[in-house]
């Protein structure tokens, strides 16, 4: 069973940064790939950034640049790097799994004010 545990979010003013964690239990975070997504109100689940088994990484074009996807093996765990956030960068974060079926995480809130 794989289990993804997301923290880090907060509320932060314009232009800050935060980092957020996903930590895995039940595969490693080496295999295949991991992602995040978000999800503001009213609005659909969107793909912000990948990271593959080989180091890879995929963005959102409108999060290159200031976001940053990366992972620590020995503590299996992924992290996005945020910074210089903008206020339409609020949502709901969420860490993804998918080696055959799809896990995620149980989301972080992530509040940018102007």
């Amino acid at each position: 069973q794989v289990q993804l545990v997301e923290s880090g979010g907060g509320l932060v003013q314009a232009g800050g940064s935060l980092r957020l964690s996903c930590a895995a239990s039940g595969r490693t975070v080496s295999s295949g790939a991991m992602s995040w997504f978000r999800q503001a109100p009213g609005k659909e689940r969107e793909f912000v950034a990948r990271i593959l088994w080989s180091g890879s990484t995929a963005y959102l074009d409108s999060v290159k640049g200031r976001f940053t996807i990366s992972r620590d093996n020995a503590k299996n765990t992924v992290y996005l790097q945020m910074n210089n956030l903008k206020p339409e960068d609020t949502a709901i974060y969420y860490c993804y799994s998918n080696l055959g079926t799809a896990y995620w995480g149980q989301g972080t809130q992530v509040t940018v004010s102007s």
